[in-house]
């Protein structure tokens, strides 16, 4: 599932894209078209994220709500827009460029009162300028839960999937065991802030990278890392291999339905 840093990367895009102009929206997969009709030429006038959430605010006609989930994926493509395949859910075409939508957990329109909803509804994000980590904090305090666990939680952070939960604890040195009531503010302060840095990094970059310069292949003088998910981490995906700060194993373990990965020696409990 694409985290935070994609789903706002995403907005972007669909701004730079269609920002302030008609669009000619259709689903030839058919499973949106009622909707796809009420929105066929009107103005795209902006787009929004929240965690894992995509809004598109179309003039006068609500917001396209997306969640990507598991299978989804969005590609962008220049004008003329080829003919569609039937798996499309929802297509945006303009003057200069197209955009098709796969695969959605989630894509209905809605309306305002619907959209802040699901605002209401996710923890702080991240990126955005609106963001209270204080309410994040109030959530892991009070809680018995593991950090790892509550870092998962949309409802406590959004935006935060497998890769950053990993390698947010693994910088701080943070066992990912701990119970969200040993978090004192000022680690949840520093972890705020690296995620923070780390996520905008990742809109700009497209990837998550999380090693420190003096951690990067270069530096370390090791063979850079090949992995479908991209770029450089310290432990997400690395089990069994070799610490790049400890040189000790990473460990891997099941936590509530997804892969765990941590230190033992630099996250110490």
């Amino acid at each position: 599932m694409p985290e935070g840093h994609t789903i706002h990367r995403l907005a972007k895009d669909y701004t730079a894209a269609f920002a302030r102009t008609a669009v000619h929206v259709t689903s030839p997969q058919g499973k949106f078209a009622g909707s796809a009709a009420l929105l066929d030429g009107t103005v795209l006038d902006t787009a929004d994220a929240h965690g894992k959430h995509l809004f598109l605010g179309f003039r006068g006609a609500g917001w396209v709500h997306i969640h990507l989930g598991l299978f989804g994926k969005v590609t962008f493509g220049p004008a003329p827009a080829p003919p569609p395949t039937d798996t499309v859910r929802l297509r945006l075409a303009g003057d200069t460029a197209y955009v098709d939508l796969r695969g959605p957990a989630t894509c209905a329109l809605i309306t305002d009162p619907e959209k802040q909803a699901i605002h209401d509804r996710l923890g702080p994000d991240p990126l955005r300028p609106d963001a209270d980590p204080g309410a994040a904090l109030r959530r892991i305090s009070r809680s018995r839960s593991t950090i790892a666990a509550l870092l998962m939680d949309q409802k406590v952070i959004a935006g935060v999937g497998n890769v950053y939960r990993a390698e947010v604890l693994f910088r701080h040195g943070i066992d990912p065991y701990r119970p969200g009531k040993d978090i004192t503010p000022a680690e949840w302060d520093a972890i705020w802030q690296d995620l923070t840095g780390l996520m905008r990094e990742g809109v700009r970059n497209n990837r998550i990278d999380t090693v420190r310069p003096e951690h990067t292949p270069e530096a370390m003088g090791r063979p850079p890392r090949v992995d479908d998910h991209g770029g450089e981490v310290y432990v997400y995906r690395r089990a069994h291999q070799a610490c790049h700060l400890c040189g000790g194993p990473v460990s891997t373990a099941d936590l509530a339905a997804r892969n765990l990965f941590w230190c033992p020696t630099c996250q110490k409990r």
